[in-house]
């Protein structure tokens, strides 16, 4: 069963990240318009939800217990999972920001943040578990 259940998580995670990156294409067409600042922004929330989450539970079919965020960053980090753990713990961090406080100033510094240092770790742990599907 939790074979089964990293492999659906998994599988959303991918489209959450297909989405995010068509709203990244979007955007660069038009990076003024505020509905892409905010779909880019939502889209990378469910990405990175899932991202963690799909970690979390493939730990969990490694025999390996986490629960929350941090704490799954951390093991996925010390397990190889992913290559950069502070880039995972600084797109906590802004999701956080983004989903308590919004600012016009927050959100652009996120969607900077996401164009520029998210999207390749997000990239490098979907092939990671892709290539043990």
């Amino acid at each position: 069963m939790l074979e089964v259940r990293w492999k659906q998580r998994f599988e959303n995670f991918e489209n959450a990240f297909n989405k995010l990156k068509m709203v990244i294409e979007v955007y660069k067409k038009d990076n003024n318009n505020e509905i892409y600042q905010m779909a880019m922004i939502q889209a990378f929330e469910f990405t990175y939800e899932l991202g963690w989450k799909t970690m979390k539970d493939f730990l969990k079919h490694e025999g390996i217990k986490v629960n929350m965020p941090r704490e799954t960053i951390k093991q996925a980090f010390t397990n190889e999972i992913i290559e950069d753990g502070q880039v995972w713990i600084d797109m906590l961090e802004d999701r956080n920001l983004m989903s308590h406080t919004y600012s016009e100033e927050n959100a652009k510094t996120a969607i900077d943040h996401i164009v520029n240092n998210y999207v390749p770790s997000i990239e490098q742990v979907h092939s990671y578990f892709k290539e043990r599907l």
